[in-house]
């Protein structure tokens, strides 16, 4: 084995496991399709935009001592680093019984164009790093719900929209408006705001007032409502609109977007008659929640479960063993509930990894992170009527521009019309992004009850490769590596991302107590 350990994501679960079980003395290998650890939470950019050096971020004291950690166990080799890397492929390794370990196959990301690790797949190559333990903290992405317009220039994920502001510090846009459910909304909102842009409504879908409920769940997760004040402090600076109960029915613009339609809803969220009125911008952000990447744990055949906003999550047990032996999950690929919790899960499959006892206090913190989540979900759920919105000629499936008629037209004519057999029929999820978008729309267009099972999200999530790779890099599937060829510059480490400061001799950097909050 090349490891004892291989986690698959730098954000804050993968970033915890890692250095936790380097802690414990084991050897690490992390993977990261990022230039820069931290994850999507702790994204930052170039030293000249303010999120490099920790503005417009929760809990950076926490991450400069991860980062610091992490570069102190690559300076000793405890832990080889991957940056820029994607893992495409995973599979077990034959043993008695039991996988006696993962082969998990690499290739180079987006970014690899700006750094080049020794040891890392060069260009348009592959290569298989093997563990007896995988731990896969490969967080979500944005979950999208189409309407009319959606796919004009201008309308973006919401997630997408705080990445730009991140990375660049920038707006792409100075005239916004931000809609769907949930309190990410909140942070775009307030990102935006601060790198120029007039933010003109933000429009939440649910009625604040289904978190009465569930008051007792924000009692016991104060920092949350320290957070919400910030925000609303925020919007009280830049004269933000909120607008609950409202949604954006449709996007309007000829070659680019120009204006949104906005309505109050009822509690369905279907359209109020008499409420609609229109707003002039030239951005509108999407943002519906979050949903796991799952693939590579799904080629596993680790089990699965309906999270309490619809997503599917994997299945874990108190100490974050999956159903796979020596597969280990944390973070957002158990449930989404943020960095704090995904933090939390990373330091316990760190400890799992290592044969370590979980820490009693470090149980109960996850229980109150994970009861919190599940109240957030249940306050802000996709609403019921929104398959209403669609016009015949919407595109649900932007990749293979299939609209939402020949979706519901194959229901009406094929029994038991499913996501996958939807894909057969209609082309919807077969496009780049192998239905990563789609999926959820074309599943509720297709179920009965309007939602989608876990077993027709697992079966639509369930792919052989979770990234594009070269044909090349699958002929060189089951051939033995050759030594690396000295002249090939593509090894040589150009510009590698820092992970520092940290010494790389010496005692490493203490570990967080089990009370620390991140966020």
């Amino acid at each position: 084995m090349s490891s004892d350990l291989i986690v698959i994501g730098a954000g804050p679960a993968g970033l915890a496991c890692a250095v936790t079980a380097a802690d414990a003395g084991l050897a690490v290998t992390l993977v990261d399709a990022n230039l820069r650890p931290g994850g999507q939470f702790w994204r930052h950019g170039a030293p000249h935009v303010p999120s490099a050096h920790g503005r417009g971020h929760h809990g950076w004291r926490t991450f400069t001592h991860l980062r610091a950690r992490l570069a102190h166990h690559v300076g000793t080799g405890r832990i080889a680093a991957l940056p820029a890397t994607h893992a495409w492929m995973v599979e077990p390794i034959a043993g008695d019984g039991d996988p006696a370990g993962f082969r998990v196959h690499v290739t180079p990301s987006a970014d690899a164009s700006a750094a080049r690790t020794p040891g890392g797949p060069g260009p348009g190559s592959t290569r298989a790093l093997e563990a007896r333990q995988l731990a896969v903290c490969a967080g979500a992405y944005d979950r999208q719900l189409p309407i009319p317009g959606w796919d004009l220039p201008g309308v973006m994920a919401a997630g997408g929209v705080q990445a730009v502001v991140k990375t660049t510090g920038t707006a792409p846009g100075r005239r916004a408006v931000i809609a769907g459910t949930g309190p990410f909304l909140l942070p775009v909102a307030a990102g935006l705001s601060d790198a120029g842009a007039r933010v003109l409504a933000v429009c939440e879908a649910n009625d604040p007032r289904r978190w009465a409920p569930h008051a007792h769940r924000l009692a016991a997760a104060p920092e949350k409502l320290l957070e919400g004040a910030q925000y609303a402090a925020a919007f009280a600076r830049h004269r933000v609109p909120y607008r609950p109960r409202t949604v954006v029915t449709r996007a309007l613009g000829r070659d680019r977007l120009e204006a949104v339609e906005i309505a109050r809803v009822d509690a369905r969220g279907a359209v109020l008659p008499g409420t609609s009125r229109q707003i002039d911008c030239d951005l509108l952000a999407l943002g519906w929640g979050f949903t796991p990447l799952l693939e590579l744990p799904l080629s596993l055949g680790a089990e699965t479960r309906l999270d309490a906003d619809g997503s599917l999550v994997l299945e874990v047990d108190d100490a974050g063993r999956t159903s796979v032996p020596g597969l280990l999950a944390a973070g957002e690929s158990t449930g989404v509930g943020g960095a704090a919790l995904a933090l939390a899960e990373g330091l316990r499959i760190g400890r799992t990894a290592a044969r370590g006892p979980v820490p009693a206090g470090s149980a109960r913190r996850i229980g109150r992170l994970r009861a919190f989540a599940e109240a957030m979900h249940r306050a802000h759920p996709l609403p019921e009527s929104w398959p209403d919105l669609l016009e015949e000629d919407t595109i649900v499936c932007r990749c293979e521009e299939v609209g939402a008629e020949e979706i519901r037209a194959a229901r009406r004519e094929l029994e038991g019309l499913d996501i996958r057999s939807a894909k057969s029929f209609t082309r919807a999820g077969m496009g780049w992004c192998q239905g990563r978008e789609c999926a959820l729309a074309v599943g509720c267009l297709t179920a009965r009850g309007g939602r989608p099972g876990a077993e027709a999200l697992a079966a639509a999530g369930r792919r052989p490769l979770s990234a594009p790779v070269t044909l090349g890099a699958l002929a060189s599937l089951g051939q033995p590596e050759g030594p690396a060829d000295p002249s090939d510059d593509t090894l040589v480490p150009a510009r590698t991302p820092p992970i520092g400061p940290a010494p790389t001799t010496g005692p490493a950097p203490a570990a967080l107590p089990d009370r620390e909050d991140p966020a």
